[in-house]
């Protein structure tokens, strides 16, 4: 990891950082975080006493040598003008927020061009998480290198298209959310018809990744993979979830890529 990682914004998802690069055994030595809130950078602090942790001080987190966006896009084009001029010739700047692709990051730091940008999800918290990544044609073989030994411990971090960034923001990083709440309350449901906590956990986590395989892997048409199961009891809500889908997603992409 590089010795010098400046964290602009200090919420979940840089919690997630943390966590999943501790776990990984990772030295966090050199990281320094930026946020308006003092109880957020506190708990930061406390979870992980080797950073350090300043309040309300972007510029001093983008003098570092890998400077790491981790805020929303609505405050982003502001922070940006403001560290503009603290950033280093020698610097990377990767961005986890959708909205702002490369083109637009490069024109809003006045022409810097050394960018990265990533859709983390939250499994990277456990290292099992599945981050894309999109590097600006300016930064080299060695960047890109420097750029994946930082985050590679926390999970896959596939290269892709900048443009196909925002597909992955609604489908990889805001994925798990779309089914978290429906596993626990299969745990719930499990426990509550005779099966242990432990067992229940077993079956349903095998369920999915085997659900998962048949469908993507096994060859199969669609129609022929949901035909497994002559039983589908929540069959007459399916139009219900689909439709909900489409009303939530699809809208939810465009403005992203507005």
């Amino acid at each position: 990891m590089e010795n010098s990682v400046g964290f602009i914004g200090g919420g979940r998802i840089v919690r997630i950082f943390l966590e999943g690069l501790s776990r990984a055994g990772e030295t966090l030595d050199g990281i320094v975080v930026s946020d308006t809130n003092a109880d957020v950078l506190s708990r930061l602090a406390n979870a992980h006493p080797q950073i350090r942790v300043v309040t309300n001080d972007n510029k001093q987190a983008a003098t570092c040598e890998m400077v790491v966006l981790a805020i929303h896009p609505p405050v982003l084009g502001g922070v940006l003008s403001e560290i503009a001029p603290s950033l280093q010739p020698s610097s990377i700047v990767l961005s986890l927020a959708p909205k702002f692709t490369i083109p637009r990051l490069v024109n809003s730091l006045g022409g810097f061009d050394r960018i990265a940008r990533m859709i983390p999800n939250a499994p990277s918290i456990i290292n099992a998480g599945f981050n894309p990544i999109a590097f600006s044609p300016a930064l080299s073989e060695h960047d890109k290198s420097r750029i994946l030994n930082l985050v590679s411990p926390l999970g896959e971090c596939p290269v892709v298209r900048d443009e196909d960034l925002e597909a992955y923001a609604i489908i990889t990083a805001m994925g798990p959310t779309y089914f978290w709440f429906q596993w626990a309350e299969l745990l719930k449901i499990a426990v509550n018809c005779g099966l242990s906590e432990t067992d229940a956990k077993t079956g349903i986590t095998n369920m999915i990744i085997g659900a998962v395989k048949t469908l993507f892997e096994s060859g199969m048409t669609k129609d022929e993979v949901f035909d497994l199961i002559p039983v589908k009891p929540l069959e007459e809500d399916e139009s219900t979830i689909t439709s909900i889908y489409n009303k939530k997603l699809i809208p939810l992409y465009e403005k992203l890529r507005s």
